[in-house]
């Protein structure tokens, strides 16, 4: 057996290519995170946190940075028009830029206080946006600014088309990556709070979605090596979860059917490529590659 693999499950054998292997298609970061695909361009845009820039990967590996200067970003995602979605630690808000590249602030302050470090964000399809907002940025000066939260929680957000923002969930010690189900009917968020206490079960929650609300939330899976952080969600409602050993891969009833081997501690993923079956890797120094028997939601 391929061994990029290890296989809990016999579904896990549907959704990989065990004659594919993987690749670093990039090094020489500091932390890279938030990795996002942009099918018109065909590029790879991702975050390199501690040296502030957004950076640019083609298919055919050149390595360029997209923006200096990026207030810190860390994960990305793309609304409908194809706009770049981004959370900034620097700026401590969630930000678009426009295709002309104008940036709009979407968020940046919550009941009259200051957001903590928005982290992470998904779009949904009625256009609202939905992130994460731990205090990762404001713990120190290396992924942003050193500052006191002024927020009581560590909270998960939703903006909607209006612009109006809520707070839809208030009981994570540090909300990290998150996904909705194919159908939009189940909103999962990584709790990523073992990274600074060894207390906390590293798991990924599942949340009934109600119009703009969530329901009680269950831990559904535990990562076992290190912490969830970004993770995606593919067609088939299969979770594909960082961890500190490569990527876990869950069925939507919480069941590990297996696992993907990387070197280095990851941080998050995205599938990509001319079909969309690459699963692109941000972790920790590197960004690496692998096909897939599996894809997005689309």
């Amino acid at each position: 057996m391929n061994p990029c693999y290890r296989i809990d499950d016999p579904r896990f054998r549907a959704l990989i290519q065990p004659n594919a292997h993987l690749e670093r298609l990039a090094t020489g970061l500091r932390w890279a995170e938030g990795p996002v695909w942009f099918p018109l361009t065909q590029v790879l845009l991702f975050s390199d946190i501690p040296n502030e820039r957004i950076m640019c990967l083609t298919m055919e590996g050149e390595l360029s940075v997209h923006r200096p200067a990026s207030g810190f970003a860390n994960g990305h995602t793309r609304d409908a028009e194809g706009r770049l979605v981004s959370c900034l630690h620097g700026r401590r808000a969630v930000e678009r830029t426009g295709h002309d590249g104008r940036v709009t602030v979407i968020a940046d302050a919550y009941d009259g206080r200051r957001l903590n470090s928005p982290n992470d964000l998904v779009v949904k399809s009625d256009g609202s946006i939905w992130f994460t907002d731990p205090t990762y940025g404001i713990l120190g000066d290396y992924e942003g600014y050193r500052a006191d939260p002024e927020q009581p929680c560590h909270g998960v957000y939703r903006v909607g088309t209006d612009g109006r923002i809520s707070l839809v969930c208030d009981s994570f010690v540090q909300p990290n990556g998150l996904a909705f189900s194919p159908d939009e009917s189940t909103l999962y968020i990584a709790e990523s709070g073992s990274s600074h206490d060894a207390a906390v079960p590293s798991v990924i929650r599942a949340f009934p979605v109600t119009g703009e609300t969530l329901g009680a939330g269950r831990d559904l899976c535990t990562i076992d090596a290190g912490l969830p952080d970004g993770f995606r969600v593919d067609r088939n409602g299969y979770i594909w979860s960082s961890a500190a050993d490569g990527i876990h891969v869950f069925a939507p009833d919480g069941k590990r059917l297996g696992k993907i081997f990387v070197p280095e501690v990851v941080s998050n993923l995205t599938f990509g490529g001319p079909r969309l079956n690459r699963l692109f890797i941000t972790a920790t120094t590197s960004v690496y590659a692998i096909y897939v028997e599996s894809g997005p939601v689309v």
